[in-house]
């Protein structure tokens, strides 16, 4: 049993996709589909819920308040930038804080990693935290929506399928949920390439096939989802320059006909548009960028419902 699931099964707290029962994570893209079918939602209303966010956001701290916002909930906006922590304050001190004031649910990004899960262990019983982001090691609400927009785009079975994750993974968060979701899900390949220095040395990548030559890895790919170069977090050095980033390991119209014919685009965002992938595939009928975003809502509804409902 992972800290995130009670003795009894129930999800007490979504910290990771890493080792997440299959039957949790599916019944999540399950719940999250039949919102957007129309499905009528528990609500929240009375339940209060804090974006706690120490590190900036727009996709996903908007998308969280969306979603309570359309679950009842009464949703409180955290700045870092505006708050104690400027003072001193930690970030346990200030969750304690807004705990005290009748706060259930915490949606908590931080720069640092497994800095959610050491909050998780410290909270009251009856409160439920969800990592919007920590560091390098995961974000998990966003490998179900990608999950959610790729069973839309493919169907729910993913044993046939061969999906390339293409970019910065050493230092995506994004790239490390997407595979331990791609592997529960039983993905037939997962391909992923990227620059020798920008590709992580830990097990990561177990069992995915690794190149560092992203026309090979293209060919016969279903799915390629694109990554954003992390300038913020890497080291000077780990690329040479953008140009040269964006000739070996851009996604081009004409680069994308390697992949297979319905071959599909994704990307988390922010996009670097001319860097990692052009404009006229970002915005192509192939891209499914704008239905991730849109999946997001539905996804963090399923999420909050199932901690807090």
């Amino acid at each position: 049993m992972t800290p995130q699931i009670d003795p009894d099964g129930r999800l007490r707290h979504l910290l990771t996709l890493d080792g997440l029962p299959r039957e949790t994570l599916a019944g999540l893209l399950d719940r999250a589909q039949a919102i957007i079918d129309g499905v009528a939602t528990r609500p929240l209303a009375g339940t209060a819920i804090c974006t706690l966010f120490f590190d900036p956001s727009t996709r996903t701290r908007l998308s969280f308040q969306r979603a309570a916002q359309r679950l009842g909930a009464d949703v409180l906006n955290f700045d870092a930038s505006t708050s104690s922590t400027t003072k001193g304050e930690t970030a346990l001190d200030t969750l304690h804080t807004i705990e005290a004031m009748g706060v259930r649910g915490f949606v908590v990004r931080h720069s640092a990693d497994g800095a959610v899960a050491e909050l998780a262990a410290a909270v009251a019983p009856d409160t439920a935290l969800v990592n919007a982001g920590d560091g390098s090691s995961a974000h998990p609400t966003q490998g179900l929506l990608d999950m959610l927009t790729l069973r839309q785009a493919k169907g729910a079975d993913f044993s046939g399928l061969t999906v390339l994750i293409v970019g910065d993974i050493r230092h995506s968060r994004v790239a490390r949920s997407d595979v331990q979701a791609l592997r529960s899900l039983g993905t037939g390949t997962i391909r992923a390439c990227g620059p020798a220095a920008l590709l992580p040395d830990d097990a990561t990548l177990h069992g995915c096939e690794v190149s560092h030559d992203f026309d090979a890895a293209l060919e016969g790919a279903d799915v390629v989802m694109m990554l954003r170069l992390q300038r913020e977090r890497m080291a000077e050095g780990l690329v040479s320059s953008l140009d040269d980033y964006h000739r070996d390991y851009g996604l081009t119209a004409a680069r994308l006909g390697r992949a297979a014919p319905d071959a599909v685009v994704m990307h988390p965002g922010p996009m670097n548009r001319g860097v990692e992938i052009d404009g006229d595939v970002a915005d192509g009928p192939r891209s499914l960028v704008l239905r991730q975003v849109a999946n997001g809502v539905a996804v963090r509804m399923a999420v909050l419902e199932a901690l807090l409902a």
